[in-house]
């Protein structure tokens, strides 16, 4: 396959691809109708024939080549599995594009400090697990980095002290940035307000901007309600403090925020199929 991207590459390989579809034709009559010199010519076609693309038989003193449609053929199909792929309903390119028309709605709005003050957010998750194991994972450090982040990127570093002024800071970078090669995705720190353990969490998180400055300040209040099932989260999120250059942050929060909390209740979705389990082996084998 590479070598016949390579080969398709040249405008001038590709022209004769295009004459070859037509019908075999000897090199003389290529040159011809491609405007360019036999010995030149004659070149791009070994570079095809090599490739697999062409392939050619003597006439007498004529060399005549012939278009080969399999190879064709199969380059489009795998460039329609990587069209399929990247236009996968719900994949990374729609979040992509949902937050590039989120972004400049939000750029054009970000005129003067304050634009999105007041603005607010509200997220509603029924999760899997009792309230204290809720609360654990909103609290705890090695818990939360496994889901305060949006799709494809991870938590770099990490401080949340769960106590009334306690301090906070996440830094999140590329889930494939595993030895920090590229700059961080973001960078917020904040303090923590109000602790009911199983009941509500409130604090404040401020993105930073590169030189340091906060872009804005989230007010976030997190309540727990048990239910039969397990918790119900319900979140509010306000900003205050915006500045002009918190657009492309504030174009993020919806996606992102509610990405990881998609992904919170995955984890004790899955942190609960994984107890089950272990408890049906446990039974299990009490009872041989």
């Amino acid at each position: 396959m590479d070598a016949l991207l390579t080969a398709l590459a040249d405008p001038a390989r590709w022209r004769l691809v295009t004459l070859l579809a037509e019908r075999p034709r000897p090199v003389g009559v290529l040159a011809r109708l491609a405007e360019a010199r036999q010995p030149q010519t004659t070149k791009h076609l070994q570079a095809l024939e090599r490739a697999g693309v062409v392939t050619s038989q003597r006439t007498g003193q004529r060399r005549i080549y012939a278009l080969q449609p399999g190879p064709l053929r199969e380059l489009a199909a795998a460039l329609n599995r990587l069209a399929d792929t990247a236009d996968h309903a719900d994949g990374p390119r729609e979040t992509y594009d949902r937050y590039g028309l989120s972004l400049h709605a939000e750029r054009l709005a970000a005129k003067k400090p304050g634009w999105a003050d007041g603005r607010s957010f509200r997220f509603l998750r029924s999760l899997t697990g009792r309230p204290e194991l809720v609360w654990r994972h909103l609290t705890e450090a090695s818990l939360l980095a496994r889901w305060w982040t949006p799709d494809d990127l991870r938590v770099s570093e990490l401080v949340f002290e769960a106590r009334p002024g306690g301090r906070i800071v996440h830094e999140y970078r590329d889930a494939e940035d595993v030895d920090g090669s590229d700059l961080p995705a973001g960078r917020a720190q904040g303090v923590v307000d109000d602790v009911r353990p199983g009941e509500r969490l409130v604090y404040r998180l401020s993105p930073l901007l590169p030189d340091g400055a906060l872009a804005f300040t989230a007010h976030l209040d997190l309540g727990l309600q048990p239910t039969d099932t397990g918790t119900d989260l319900d979140v509010h999120f306000q900003i205050t403090d915006s500045t002009v250059d918190s657009a492309d942050f504030v174009a993020g929060i919806e996606i992102g925020f509610g990405q990881s909390l998609d992904k919170l209740a995955a984890t004790l979705a899955s942190d609960s199929d994984s107890t089950d389990s272990t408890r049906h082996d446990t039974d299990t084998r009490s009872t041989e």
